[in-house]
């Protein structure tokens, strides 16, 4: 096996030059710079790779949704198939319309009663939060002024 280490052969290693230390300052903004890109472009990457992931098992969830109210209409079916062997057509159909409408009106409810219990869509902690720091930052905060 060939060392992973030792060059490849005809090709040249750089050999670092030296600088002065004034060179080296003057060049570290550019070279942070350069660094964040980096960074920033690697956790592009890395959130792609990972939102792709989430995508297709986002897709699979839809489709067990789907299929599981296909369901949900077989097993309403079934249940109408059952309540019409003991009582006649007319009184099944009454007793699941009136089933199902008595279930949606107490959803239709409650998603109601949730919805109006909210009373702003703001983050209002994380703007309270945001402000604090800001505060912080600007010495303002606890009577301290600048």
């Amino acid at each position: 096996m060939t060392d992973p280490t030792a060059e490849p052969k005809g090709i040249p290693t750089p050999t670092p030059k030296r600088q002065s230390l004034v060179a080296l300052l003057n060049s570290l903004p550019e070279l942070i710079k350069t660094l964040l890109r980096q960074e920033i472009e690697l956790v592009k990457a890395e959130l792609l790779d990972k939102v792709k992931v989430l995508g297709v098992g986002a897709g699979l969830l839809a489709g067990a949704a789907i299929v599981l109210l296909l369901l949900l209409g077989v097993l309403l079916t079934w249940i109408f198939l059952a309540l019409a062997a003991v009582m006649p057509l007319w009184a099944a159909g009454l007793i699941m319309t009136g089933s199902l409408v008595l279930i949606i009106v107490v959803l239709v409810l409650i998603g109601m009663n949730r919805i109006k219990s909210v009373d702003t869509i703001e983050p209002e902690r994380s703007i309270a939060s945001i402000k604090a720091d800001i505060d912080v930052i600007t010495g303002v905060a606890k009577g301290k002024t600048t």
